[in-house]
């Protein structure tokens, strides 16, 4: 009885959300957290009166599990996301599943932060980076300082089972020719712990439990406007970035209104609602979030999304025997 009860609410739900799409003029699947979320609809609505948004946010695995049962189906709901990485886009532009738009925006884009025939469109930079204790003796400007003696068994990292972030990062650094795999070796053997996601890490490192951590940007930079003694440093090697990407869905019911949302998330002022939420717009000459440095000092390191979609399986488990992982 409790299984049909709860599968009866599931379709309940399911016939609820399918219900307020089909009155929706767009329908938006996001892994934003909830008032950003609200906040870019707001936005878009407010710069294109009269066209209703349903939105539906979970993380970028939940949201792609739903959306992948609904294709199977043969009913996705969805006309547009915007999600966590480029990576899973360039999965669903290879398996035919995104719309082309060659949006006229692009033009105030660097080109790696795009898909060259139009699939996806980066959003912001969620760089990851180095945070530290203010107490930690070590004041570390380098990806290798963390392999450093002064840093044994003081360092800790989210672990790339656990955090998609960390697995483009993990992908990003073993391609520069001076660090690989071999990096990620020296850190093991000084001590470093690879566990969980982002949080975890701020707060071992907040707390004084750990000195160094690598985690994402936002995070340690907002806890030292709120007192924490923490700092946030982006490494002269260059930083691995997490775009937030937005495409429109081959499936689409609302292909107009899909196309002007991606124009919207890509012109000035959708960046702008991302620069006020805290986030680094993707956009080139825009400002900066408080306490982040000029956007042309931040190098951001390249990423090849089909060869890291490749490779991820493999990579997944190259850092798993690294560090005797499981998440």
């Amino acid at each position: 009885m409790k299984n049909l009860l709860s599968a009866f609410s599931a379709l309940v739900a399911f016939g609820m959300i399918a219900g307020a799409a089909e009155a929706a003029d767009l329908v938006l699947y996001t892994s934003q957290p909830n008032a950003d979320a609200q906040a870019t609809v707001d936005g878009f609505k407010a710069a294109n009166p009269g066209i209703e948004v349903e939105w539906v946010r979970d993380g970028t695995p939940q949201i792609m599990a739903k959306l992948n049962a609904e294709i199977q189906a043969g009913n996705p709901v969805a006309d547009v996301l915007l999600i966590a990485d480029t990576v899973t886009l360039e999965r669903m532009k290879q398996a035919g599943q995104l719309l082309a738009y060659k949006s006229p925006e692009a033009a105030n884009y660097d080109k790696a932060l795009y898909d060259a025939d139009g699939y996806y469109y980066s959003t912001k930079l969620i760089t990851t980076g180095i945070m530290y204790n203010t107490q930690a003796s070590m004041k570390p400007a380098s990806w290798a300082d963390l392999a450093k003696s002064e840093a044994k068994g003081l360092v800790t990292m989210p672990s790339p089972l656990a955090s998609g972030a960390a697995l483009i990062h993990a992908q990003t650094l073993t391609a520069v020719p001076d660090l690989g795999w071999d990096y990620y070796k020296q850190l093991k053997d000084n001590g470093a712990i690879a566990a969980g996601g982002n949080g975890g890490v701020l707060k071992s490192v907040a707390s004084g439990e750990k000195a160094y951590g690598v985690v994402v940007d936002y995070m340690p930079i907002r806890e030292k406007a709120k007192g924490a003694p923490v700092e946030f440093v982006f490494p002269k090697e260059g930083v691995s970035a997490v775009t937030e990407p937005a495409a429109i869905l081959a499936s689409t019911k609302h292909a107009e209104n899909a196309r002007k949302f991606i124009d919207y998330v890509l012109s000035e002022k959708g960046q702008e609602g991302f620069l006020k939420l805290g986030y680094i717009p993707a956009r080139n000459g825009m400002a900066v979030p408080a306490g982040f440095p000029a956007r042309d000092t931040i190098k951001v390191l390249p990423i090849n999304a089909s060869e890291a979609l490749k490779n991820s399986e493999n990579d997944v488990k190259t850092f798993s025997d690294i560090f005797g992982t499981k998440g």
